[in-house]
This record gives C-alpha cells, sequence and structure tokens, in this order.
C-alpha cells in the first residue's frame, strides 16, 4: 500500500533569533516510528506516557491497518499530557483509512503535517497523486511533506520539481521530510542536497549513518554510532534549516530503548559541534551492538 504522511508545519518558513527553537533541543524533537515498530506493542496510553517520560513535546504517527480503531484515543492522550500531534502517516490514494485520519484530526482541530510517499515515475504523475491529497489538507489547514523511502520518487531533485508544478498550479501547501535512513545514495552530495530543499523542508529525520550502510547491514543505527554522524548534523546546523527535528525507531526493538539510545547519542554529539571534545565516553547503545548488524535493518 502507497502511504503518506501530513503535518502542518511552515514550508521553508524563517524564524527570528526570538522565536526559533535550539534545533536538536528536546523540545524540537519529534518521535517517530514508534507505533508499529515497537518490541513492546504499546497501547496508546502506554506511548503517550513513554512520550513524556522521554520528555518528547512532539510526535508523528505512523500506523498500521490494526492501529486506526484506537486513532481518536491516541489523540486524547496526546492531547492529555499536551504533546504536539506533529505529523501523521498517511495514505494515499484517498480512501477509508484517510477517512479516519481526517476525521479524528478535524474533531481534535488539529493541524498535523501529512508526510506523502507515493509511487510514481514522473513528475506529472506525482503532482496526480499529490494534488487531491494537498487539497484534502488545505481544507484542514495542513501541509503536505513528501517523503523520501528510495525509487524515483526518492529522489530531492524529483520532489522538488513536483513542488514547483504544483505550484505553477495553484497548489502550494507542499514542502518535503527528508529522512537520513533513506539517504545513504545521497550522502556524497547531501550539502548541496540540503541547499536545494532548504526552501521546501518542512522536517529531517535523523539516523546513524555509515557509508553503503544500507547495502551492509547498518541502515538503521543509532545516532552517534555511525562515522559520518558529526559531519552530518553540522552540515544540517551550518545550513539554517531550523524546523523540526525527528528522532526514530523503526526497528523491532523497544521503542523507549531505541529511543533513548538517540538522545543520549546526539547529546553526546552536539557538543562537539562548536569542536569540544568529548566530556564521556560515546554512550553505549541497549538496542544495537556494534556485531548486531540485524537490529539496524528497518523492517518495512
Amino acid at each position: 500500500m502507497a502511504f503518506a504522511l501530513v503535518a502542518c508545519l511552515f514550508v521553508g518558513a524563517d524564524h527570528t533569533p526570538q522565536t526559533r527553537p535550539s534545533l536538536f533541543a528536546r523540545d524540537n524533537l519529534v518521535a517517530w516510528c514508534i507505533v508499529p515498530f515497537d518490541a513492546k506493542h504499546r497501547t496508546p496510553a502506554q506511548r503517550a506516557e513513554m512520550l513524556q517520560r522521554l520528555g518528547f513535546r512532539h510526535y508523528a504517527y505512523d500506523w498500521r491497518e490494526p492501529h486506526l480503531p484506537t486513532f481518536d484515543g491516541e489523540l486524547d492522550e496526546l492531547a492529555r499530557r499536551d504533546i504536539e500531534l506533529t505529523a501523521v502517516w498517511f495514505p494515499a490514494p484517498l480512501n477509508d483509512q484517510t477517512r479516519v485520519l481526517l476525521d479524528g484530526i478535524r474533531k481534535h482541530k488539529l493541524k498535523p503535517q501529512f508526510w506523502v510517499m507515493a509511487d510514481v515515475n514522473s513528475v506529472q504523475a506525482g503532482v496526480d497523486a499529490i494534488t487531491p491529497i494537498a487539497r484534502e489538507a488545505a481544507k484542514l489547514g495542513c501541509t503536505v511533506a513528501l517523503y523520501n523511502h528510495g525509487g524515483w520518487f526518492g529522489e530531492p531533485e524529483h520532489q522538488i520539481a513536483i513542488i514547483q508544478e504544483l505550484k505553477k498550479a495553484g497548489v502550494s501547501n507542499v514542502g518535503i521530510v527528508y529522512n537520513l535512513h533513506h539517504g545513504h545514495a545521497h550522502l556524497d552530495r547531501f550539502p548541496a542536497l540540503l541547499a536545494r530543499m532548504k526552501p521546501h523542508l518542512v522536517a529531517l529525520n535523523l539516523n546513524g549513518m555509515v557509508k553503503g550502510g544500507d547495502s551492509t547491514g547498518r541502515q538503521i543505527l543509532p545516532i552517534a554510532q555511525g562515522d559520518l554522524d558529526l559531519s552530518l548534523l553540522k552540515t544540517i546546523r551550518d545550513s539554517g534549516y531550523a524546523g523540526p527535528i525527528g528522532i526514530l525507531n523503526h526497528t523491532d526493538e523497544d521503542a523507549e530503548g531505541r529511543l533513548r539510545d538517540n538522545l543520549e547519542g546526539l547529546e553526546w554529539l552536539v557538543p562537539q559541534l562548536d569542536g569540544k571534545p568529548p566530556t564521556a565516553p560515546k554512550p553505549t547503545p541497549r538496542t544495537w551492538r556494534v556485531d548486531d548488524q540485524d537490529s539496524a535493518k528497518p523492517r518495512s
């Protein structure tokens, strides 16, 4: 099934120094890939409690068919804990599943992003696939974000071309959400790609990165366990990007354990962005070992 993720964030918005959040601070981080990817199969209440315990204020909701009946309850649990639904994994084309999502978003008066992945291989096909979703999103004041997941549609240049054609047709609420774990093929040209994406970028999801990781069983690693992580964080910070930063599980590990591993790795790296030496040894992950390639493989 093709999926799309929608969110109502700014597209290429600039922030004043007074309003810009610290890019890698906890209150700018979005928990991602923790619903169908979780060894403990948490309920909506347990998931919201976990997010609150970890200090997350933002959450991107991914799902599979069995999770949809509890979507409304998920939104109630987030509201009780003042956690923002920043984005929701949204199917394409529009169907009965999208109705559940749209009804819940409308009922709770939310404005999440819709992150969209489409199975297309031309700009016009991309425009045709995204236009009806963007129109539904616009009714709610929301933004569609094109999601890189490999293939033709996963190339940022193609996504930018789709966005440009949509704008010509009067559809202006479409941006890009970029996932490092689906960007191994882009590593050599990532700084240039980021510069091109930045005017359209509404979210960026981090991952521990090594060159060729997607072909060596190390596609998804905890942050700080990849030898490219520090340089990638510097590139992201120095680009001037100021939007949400995603932290993911996307493995069959305990979602809380993997989120903690990523948070600790990020906190260990951030001081080094300004040239400070590490003040402690690199964190030892709970959910991954150097010789454990299986846990680095995504499950979809």
